[in-house]
């Protein structure tokens, strides 16, 4: 029997003011998964979320951006897991990491949050922390600055000229964590990424 499919969700704020920013990567690097799946446009979900069904890696994946604000993702998220069929196990979040250095890619199953309100959201409304992540770095914000506003903040101009790049290996290790499976996809990309 097939494997059901995987939901692949990207975190972020909606809207075309908060599009550019550090705390949206999860968002470019699942739009970048649609096109590799064939393109095609998200469409409103009544979980809440856009969303889009296709391939990758020969699974079935349904691509998801909630349609809410980060720190209560985990309703649609949850509600995306129940109406698909989807264990924890095969859910994957993309989400931007303030403790990795920039354009870092990392992959874990559970664990903490990290102070990541968007994962502490989703971790409540699913009752577990073990789902799957790929964790993007962004860096600490410089100075004194107040984490919260830096994930609010465009990327540096430095930052851009790597961001397509490293946009793409986050895709990649995705890609790879559905095809070959956690170890052998961290294996794989921790040594190719910082």
């Amino acid at each position: 029997m097939a494997p059901g499919p995987a939901l692949v969700v990207g975190l972020g704020n909606p809207g075309p003011e908060y599009a550019e920013t550090r705390h949206n990567v999860g968002f470019r690097v699942v739009e970048l998964l649609a096109a590799r799946a064939g393109g095609g446009r998200f469409s409103r979900h009544k979980s809440n979320a856009d969303v889009l069904e296709g391939r990758l890696s020969g699974r079935r994946v349904v691509l998801a951006k909630p349609r809410t604000y980060m720190n209560v993702s985990g309703g649609p998220v949850a509600g995306l897991a129940k109406y698909f069929s989807v264990p924890a196990e095969d859910l994957v979040v993309v989400h931007d990491d303030l403790d990795l250095g920039f354009g870092v890619v990392r992959l874990k199953r559970g664990g903490g949050e990290g102070g990541h309100n968007g994962l502490r959201s989703i971790s409540s409304s699913l009752g577990t922390k073990d789902y799957l992540r790929v964790r993007f770095g962004i860096g600490r914000p410089p100075g004194r600055q107040d984490p919260a506003d830096f994930v609010l903040k465009r990327f540096s101009a430095v930052e851009k000229k790597e961001l397509d790049l490293a946009v793409d290996l986050a895709a990649d290790a995705t890609e790879a964590l559905l095809e070959l499976g956690l170890e052998p996809a961290q294996n794989r990309f921790h040594a190719l990424s910082g």
